[in-house]
């Protein structure tokens, strides 16, 4: 491990990192108006706004330019939405230090998977996520991201904001 790395893990040891994994839903933007309501005036706290764009499979579409066009599409409604909610935390106090905004577009079988993945990365304390307030007959069929983390996650804290 060189020493940047030593320092960056150092560092991330005495400060509480918090991983807020969201999309466009009201709920995410609840969980995001939630941390800078708690946790604004911190200066140890560092967030990073992760959102997860599953890429469909490449015959889910007619043809590379529809594809590409999705994920232009795609891209720039997420970043919008990333910068909405960088400002929010901004706007309560946070330095711009203190909050980055990332967006992954990737094929992923499981969000949740690829989210805990970046908590362990990241080495986070708390994962924060809107539920997506499906019916529990959906999340029976189709499985829940938020139930998921919040079964799945070790070392850290998880928070699930309706």
């Amino acid at each position: 491990m060189d020493t940047e790395t030593q320092g960056d893990l150092s560092r991330r040891d005495r400060e509480r990192h918090l991983l807020a994994a969201v999309d466009e839903s009201d709920n995410s933007r609840r969980a995001v108006m939630y941390l800078a309501d708690f946790f604004s005036g911190a200066r140890d706290v560092f967030i990073t706004l992760l959102s997860i764009l599953p890429e469909p499979e490449e015959d889910f579409f007619p043809s590379d330019e529809a594809r590409l066009a999705w994920r232009d599409d795609k891209k720039r409604q997420m970043e919008a939405v990333l910068a909405s909610y960088r400002n929010i935390l901004l706007t309560a106090g946070f330095s711009a230090e203190q909050v980055t905004a990332r967006l992954e577009i990737k094929a992923c079988p499981s969000v949740a998977d690829a989210i805990l993945e970046e908590q362990a990365r990241l080495r986070s304390c708390i994962v924060v996520v809107g539920r997506r307030g499906i019916s529990h007959h959906q999340e029976f069929v189709f499985g829940s991201t938020s139930n998921k983390i919040l079964h799945q996650a070790k070392n850290c804290a998880v928070l699930v904001v309706e």
